[in-house]
């Protein structure tokens, strides 16, 4: 007589409250893109700012987001590690980085290389802040470089189509460079720009990152913009990096309960907001 078959455990599913915030994370990572809310915000389309952009501006755009993010890898999050879960201070964020933007709007493209790693660690604080206030610990490596990975959404590299523009495809494409970067923290502690394990997740990174950039260059390049259109523009830069965190660290929340695949799965069943 043979034994019964065991059956494996079920796998737990999302209650209501659970599947409501997964909602919210959709709607966060789906919503519109930095372009629509720049034209938006100036009145006119982005395309005018890039036709006042000088020659060769493009590589010191993308030499710059680099630099920046190796930068704030090394400063913003280690500072925040340890503190206690509480509420995120998203609005202070968004005044320090508009602050930087005002810089940025009077002197244009030269002040990059100052301007954005000043804004880009604010922001990294801003994103490690969001993390601690889903509960994630910033004292673990993984935790931050999912800040950092958050750089990634919302921008496509060159090579990509529509369909890899997507949260999970970004995720899925920078989850060996952050698996290797995360083992070199965890060993070393330390994120140096010579380690290649680093240097190849901020690279990938920066590819994404540097295309938003871009948008967020050409938009205080449209005339007329100067410090205080430049510091609305750092603001609205922020707000759509803190709307990518907010939504990226739910669904890591809800992962480290139910496992990715059960997340996934729910995610692409919910309805794509409009």
């Amino acid at each position: 007589m043979h034994a019964p078959l065991k059956m494996p455990p079920a796998l737990p599913a999302l209650g209501p409250r659970e599947m409501r915030d997964l909602a919210n994370a959709k709607a966060l990572l789906e919503n519109p893109g930095l372009t629509a809310r720049l034209a938006h915000l100036l009145g006119k389309p982005i395309e005018k700012g890039f036709e006042m952009l000088p020659k060769g501006w493009s590589a010191t755009v993308h030499r710059a987001a680099k630099a920046s993010l190796l930068k704030a890898l090394s400063v913003a999050v280690s500072t925040m590690a340890g503190r206690e879960q509480r509420l995120a201070s998203e609005k202070l964020h968004k005044l320090l980085v508009g602050a930087s933007g005002c810089f940025g709007g009077v002197f244009g493209l030269a002040s990059l290389p100052l301007e954005l790693p000043v804004s880009t660690t604010i922001m990294l604080r801003s994103i490690a802040d969001i993390a601690r206030s889903e509960g994630h610990d910033l004292s673990r490596p993984e935790i931050q470089l999912a800040c950092l990975e958050v750089f990634a959404l919302g921008g496509r590299s060159s090579a990509d189509d529509a369909a890899e523009s997507s949260y999970w495809t970004v995720r899925a494409a920078l989850a060996k460079a952050v698996s290797e970067a995360a083992a070199h923290l965890t060993q070393k502690g330390v994120a140096r720009e010579s380690v290649p394990a680093v240097l190849r997740f901020v690279t990938a990174v920066a590819s994404r990152f540097g295309v938003v950039v871009s948008q967020e260059v050409a938009a205080k390049a449209v005339p007329v913009v100067g410090a205080a259109g430049g510091a609305l523009v750092n603001v609205l830069f922020m707000n759509h990096f803190q709307d990518m965190a907010r939504g990226h660290f739910i669904i890591k929340r809800l992962e480290d309960r139910y496992g990715a695949e059960l997340v996934e799965r729910a995610y692409a069943r919910l309805a794509i907001p409009t």
